[in-house]
């Protein structure tokens, strides 16, 4: 594993939205397979869920999501990843109190950029624009999307 994709790339993945062209794209250009975190299954499902409370897509449609997602993981485009609990708290700590005051990153954004550290993964992958900031102020390369 050489990149981390922040939930908001694999959620332009699996259901259409102004992103999902490039996302795609991306991921013809990564070695694989990326990481998967408890952080990414809890944030791509509920934001999927968001989703459909937005009318953006359909309860059909994000079960179409949810199994595709399933089955790229059985094919080996994402693998488990479990950053350590307490590498990751710290990190993020550290994070926060480096870049927050500064860049406006969220609780989740920060997670996502430690978890890339804790990993030791050296790409951070997102379209987030503070997310982005945050992952290059940590060290991390931010490929164009």
């Amino acid at each position: 594993m050489r990149a981390y994709a922040d939930t908001g790339l694999l959620c332009s993945l699996y259901a259409p939205d102004p992103h999902s062209v490039r996302a795609s794209a991306c991921m013809s250009r990564q070695t694989l397979p990326l990481p998967f975190t408890w952080l990414h299954r809890l944030e791509l499902r509920n934001a999927m869920r968001l989703r459909v409370f937005r009318g953006e897509i359909t309860v059909a449609e994000r079960d179409i999501a949810f199994n595709t997602l399933l089955a790229d993981i059985a094919a080996g485009l994402y693998r488990a990843a479990d950053p350590e609990m307490n590498s990751l708290t710290t990190e993020a700590e550290r994070l926060s109190a480096q870049h927050s005051e500064f860049l406006g990153t969220r609780s989740l954004d920060i997670l996502h950029v430690a978890s890339a550290l804790v990993l030791g993964l050296p790409d951070f992958l997102s379209f987030d624009q503070r997310q982005t900031a945050l992952a290059k102020a940590a060290g991390l390369r931010v490929p164009r999307l």
